[in-house]
């Protein structure tokens, strides 16, 4: 069975000094901009340690949950280190692409309003899809995550986009295939393909959800689609840039 979420279904303040803002591009990038300050006390904190970051994984998510984020950690080391990533990026990003996943949906709608994350009609309607796009920010504002490739893998791991980083690949298909997951078609071939041709697992991937999507009439992110179409056509070369 695939999961639901596979489907992507200002706080201003009087200080003088500006800070960033939090901004995402309809490309599935993110970037930052000036704002005036929010009241958040993260801004500009230094980025956890991976040790802190699993000790704060364990105390917000249920047992089933951080079992999930564990493996997403380490399918994605093991990924990060066949095709030649930053193994530590890589960890980061599996251990917190799943940190909204603890609010409420009422809280990530909430959330986004503020912080002008832009929210498509499929998730206004089920806000439980919106988890990566607010993990994103929780990395940035709680956490202290700044670079760009791990806030877009956090941002894109449940839709993918067109042209994604290598990062943004190897967490995209470690939260589907992770020695957790049992109940996706095709997994054997799917956890062969991404030690062999990431490409072709993430196309297997996008194939296998839509097919199930289609089959149960259920609703398809746009984003989905676009991505399993560019990547149909063939390999083509990762926009890392932000």
């Amino acid at each position: 069975m695939i999961r639901k979420d596979r489907i992507s279904v200002k706080k201003s303040g009087n200080a003088k000094q500006e800070k960033k803002k939090f901004c995402i591009k309809k490309t599935g990038r993110i970037n930052a901009s000036k704002k005036e300050p929010d009241t958040s006390k993260s801004r500009g904190k230094k980025a956890d340690s991976l040790r802190k970051l699993r000790k704060k994984m364990e105390k917000i998510q249920d047992s089933r949950r951080f079992e999930h984020t564990l493996g997403v950690e380490f399918t994605s080391a093991a990924l990060a280190m066949r095709y030649g990533a930053s193994v530590k990026s890589a960890r980061t990003a599996g251990l917190l692409h799943d940190c909204a996943k603890c609010f409420s949906d009422k809280e990530r709608v909430s959330v986004c309003l503020k912080n002008n994350i832009p929210m498509s009609d499929l998730e206004k309607s089920n806000p439980f899809l919106l988890h990566a796009k607010v993990g994103a920010w929780m990395a940035r504002e709680r956490y202290g995550i700044s670079d760009q490739d791990i806030l877009n893998a956090i941002y894109n791991h449940t839709t993918g986009r067109p042209g994604m980083s290598l990062l943004e690949k190897i967490v995209f298909i470690a939260d589907y295939m992770e020695p957790g997951r049992n109940h996706a078609p095709n997994l054997d071939e799917i956890r062969r393909l991404a030690f062999t041709d990431l490409d072709q697992a993430l196309l297997k991937i996008l194939s296998d959800t839509l097919e199930y999507l289609e089959g149960k009439n259920g609703d398809v992110d746009p984003m989905t689609k676009k991505t399993w179409e560019y990547y149909k056509e063939g390999p083509a070369p990762s926009q890392s840039d932000i």
